[in-house]
């Protein structure tokens, strides 16, 4: 390999003058945005850690599909229970770093305090969080005449790896840990192209079919066997000012409804239960149960010579 002279050399590259402009880019920010001197050391929740954990908690909940390779059903038990002391307590780590940056003065006894109740509630929610998934994945076996087993759906279909995601993300948000959540959050998204904010609410068997580019926001309401098709965007309205954070700005799905692919719901308005929106539609008003809404036809005449 021929290499230039003095190309290799960290003086040619000038590097303090790049770390000169570093440190002041981060001096200008920290200026501008003084709340992240108030917490001092404090530091962010981990991505990677939460990865991690994450990719635990999936185990847990589905140790003979999505735990490691060793797991059987002779060792499912003790796995399950070493695993997830394991992963509680990462995570217990997690949630004490975003308590700790957000706190307005608490001392760290009783941010432990907190952190510890919030992983005692998710803990004991898990059950449930496993009946709710449970019901996910047999609306897919019902929906998707793609899916021959239940095994299939767990290790085939991204939408049950965001679902899952979801799940957990949305309790840990409601317990009080939403920017541990938010991120939980994000890696579904970017490993499957579904974006789900963890403040949505969704009831049980939701099915989403395919799902790249599915978004859901922060305060959209979806109900009991909701289907929703890929591309489809349940979100807020355009041009919302600063006084519109934390309302109800999405969609409200109710009970039985199918929106199919590439459909565009935006602002608080209601799909009546039993609805069905055809693909590409685009909606900013309220539809009555049991509607079906489609494009309006279109039809190109070619004169004739």
């Amino acid at each position: 390999m021929n290499i230039e002279h003095g190309r290799g050399d960290s003086s040619y590259w000038r590097l303090n003058e790049v770390l000169g402009g570093l440190r002041t880019a981060r001096d200008r920010w920290r200026q501008a945005h003084p709340r992240n001197r108030e917490h001092g050391s404090a530091t962010f929740p981990s991505r990677r850690t939460l990865e991690e954990v994450t990719s635990i908690l999936c185990g847990v909940l589905f140790p003979l599909r999505l735990g490691p390779s060793y797991v059987r059903a002779d060792n499912e038990e003790a796995w399950v229970a070493e695993t997830l002391e394991n992963g509680l307590s990462h995570l217990y780590g997690q949630i004490r770093r975003e308590l700790a940056y957000s706190s307005t003065g608490d001392t760290d006894d009783a941010t432990d305090l907190q952190a510890t109740r919030i992983i005692g509630a998710f803990a004991h929610d898990l059950p449930a969080i496993r009946a709710a998934l449970d019901s996910d994945v047999e609306a897919t076996m019902a929906n998707d005449p793609a899916a021959h087993s239940v095994d299939e759906v767990l290790l085939c279909y991204p939408s049950l790896i965001a679902i899952i995601h979801y799940r957990i993300a949305s309790r840990l948000h409601r317990l009080g840990a939403p920017l541990v959540a938010r991120i939980i959050g994000e890696i579904a998204h970017s490993l499957t192209g579904i974006d789900i904010h963890p403040g949505a609410s969704i009831g049980r068997r939701l099915f989403i079919d395919h799902g790249t580019g599915l978004v859901i926001g922060e305060t959209a309401v979806i109900g009991n066997n909701v289907r929703l098709h890929q591309s489809v965007t349940l979100g807020g309205p355009a041009g919302l000012l600063e006084e519109g954070r934390g309302r109800p700005r999405h969609p409200v799905i109710e009970d039985d409804v199918i929106v199919y692919a590439g459909a565009t719901l935006l602002g608080r308005i209601t799909i009546g239960a039993g609805s069905i929106i055809g693909g590409n539609v685009w909606l900013t008003e309220d539809v009555p149960a049991g509607s079906r809404v489609e494009q309006a036809a279109f039809i190109r005449t070619t004169a004739i010579a």
